[in-house]
């Protein structure tokens, strides 16, 4: 009803029903924009945790460092990133 409102109400009732479309769809782009940002930051954090941890455990030197990099950037690659923990698993144990 308040929308038929608005219409009726408008001066130029053409351009009414382009101008809501496009103020609707760009508060819905905007809310999905901030859940997956929202979602990122949760993940970054988790992310630096994690890291944290396994630094705090492990000396690993930054030759070894680098070169699990690059087999990570071409496992994510390759998986287009759905990796788990399982595949982790495997991975360790030279399953994979």
């Amino acid at each position: 009803m308040l929308f038929y409102a608005g219409y009726l109400s408008s001066q130029n009732a053409q351009s009414y029903l382009p101008s809501v479309i496009t103020s609707t769809v760009k508060a819905i782009v905007m809310e999905a924009v901030n859940r997956i940002c929202s979602n990122l930051f949760k993940m970054s954090v988790g992310q630096i945790e994690i890291k944290n941890i396994i630094a705090a455990m492990y000396d690993i030197d930054p030759n070894t460092l680098e070169r699990l990099h690059g087999e990570c950037v071409r496992e994510a690659q390759r998986t287009n990133g759905n990796f788990s923990l399982g595949d982790a698993i495997d991975w360790q144990k030279g399953k994979r």
